[in-house]
């Protein structure tokens, strides 16, 4: 049975780029219906339960690919590495959005993101200014990927560890 099984990374292969998928049938259809722009972003709740939802699903399948045997070692391993590659799907999405599919979008974003700023009655506009300087460091599509990556992974880990302590069973 050993022999038939997947291992944890190919098994993660597969899910990852499915999990992945949803974020960007998600975020598309957000830029379609132009919440992007309009600063919408309840979409993404959505994703924030599909994703723990989903990499304790197939931690649960895996485990049972494994002849319900789980070491807490493969459960980080298949969370984890779904989680990266989920957070790769959407990096190259989100690249080929920002600069090819829309190059103005992040600058429409960014000034929707402004007016919100300015609403606030607190916010002066030394502090606005300060915002959106950083604001716009961090939200280049390059760079958000990579931040979006590295929370798949920190996310991923957390998901994967509760998970796998839960299921774990070892021979």
């Amino acid at each position: 049975m050993d022999s038939e099984t997947k291992s944890p990374g190919k098994f993660a292969l597969n899910h990852g780029i499915i999990l992945g998928l949803i974020l960007v049938v998600i975020y598309a259809a957000m830029y379609a219906t132009n919440m992007l722009t309009e600063g919408k972003q309840w979409p993404m709740v959505l994703y924030y339960i599909i994703f723990p939802t989903y990499l304790i699903y197939i931690i649960s399948q895996f485990k049972k690919e494994k002849g319900n045997l789980l070491t807490l070692s493969d459960a980080l391993k298949v969370g984890v590495a779904t989680a990266v590659i989920s957070g790769l799907v959407y990096a190259v999405f989100s690249i080929v959005l920002f600069y090819v599919i829309d190059p103005g979008l992040m600058d429409k974003m960014l000034e929707v993101t402004r007016e919100k700023l300015y609403e606030n009655p607190n916010m002066t506009s030394e502090m606005v200014e300060s915002s959106m300087k950083m604001a716009e460091k961090f939200s280049g599509p390059i760079v958000g990927s990579a931040i979006w990556i590295a929370l798949s992974a920190l996310f991923g880990l957390i998901y994967s560890l509760i998970g796998g302590m839960v299921m774990k069973k070892e021979s």
